[in-house]
């Protein structure tokens, strides 16, 4: 039966989870395990991907999959190009530090996969996105935090590789011109995961208090209550 269904509460225990993962989930570098990901597995995560919300429900990602090592060395070439021009864009005081982060594990990882946007899928007008054209490509992203979620959930770690030329993917990965690339992702079993943002941990960056990102009715409004939220006395 089609139509409204009462939208209740998850229980405690499914609550917990969702937001276990969500506090949980880390941006996987290393210590990918060469264990193959099981097909169903696989899927399971693309159909957490494919239920994203997107605008106008024009739903613009695909899903390129990787396993080729042929393909993966040309993509981690890529990569070490972009991340030594990278390098050089920090001052000399973070650069070290920089150079010291392993940023990809795009070999290492027994799956990578390319989540790309279609621009023109759904036609020129789509509802929504008559005024932001843009609002493909955060429907991708979407897509990409879904996928991520469900493969904490799974125990699947994932990194997302982003230091590329836009150009290199699409010539290695043959894109068609109104395809943009949104995400390269590295995923694989992992046996274990920071227990705080790995860039956190090796000083590149804290979190940011929460209270500091809230306006009330406007850009740099407060309410002034400054007190401790929720989120910030874990």
């Amino acid at each position: 039966m089609t139509g409204p269904k009462p939208a209740a509460a998850f229980s405690t225990d499914e609550k917990q989870a969702v937001y276990r993962a969500i506090r949980t989930r880390r941006d996987v570098r290393s210590n990918f395990l060469p264990d193959p990901i099981a097909d169903d597995m696989l899927n399971r995560l693309l159909l957490a991907a494919h239920h994203a919300p997107s605008v106008g429900f024009m739903q613009p990602w695909n899903f390129i999959i990787i396993r080729s090592p042929a393909v993966k060395t040309q993509i981690k070439s890529a990569f070490l190009r972009a991340n030594a021009e990278a390098a050089q864009m920090f001052p000399e005081r973070e650069r070290a530090l920089y150079s010291k982060l392993k940023l990809e594990g795009i070999t290492e990882a027994p799956v990578n996969l390319c989540i790309t946007c279609d621009r023109q899928r759904g036609g020129p007008v789509v509802l929504g996105r008559t005024q932001n054209r843009d609002m493909d490509l955060y429907s991708t992203v979407c897509a990409v935090q879904n996928l991520w979620l469900a493969a904490r959930a799974e125990g699947i770690g994932v990194g997302w590789v982003s230091i590329f030329h836009d150009e290199d993917l699409r010539r290695i990965l043959s894109l068609p011109d109104h395809v943009t690339p949104v995400a390269y992702l590295c995923l694989g079993h992992v046996d274990e995961l920071w227990s705080e943002p790995e860039l956190q941990a090796k000083g590149w960056r804290d979190r940011l208090p929460l209270q500091d990102l809230i306006f009330t009715d406007g850009w740099d409004q407060k309410s002034g209550d400054d007190s401790q939220s929720p989120a910030e006395a874990d």
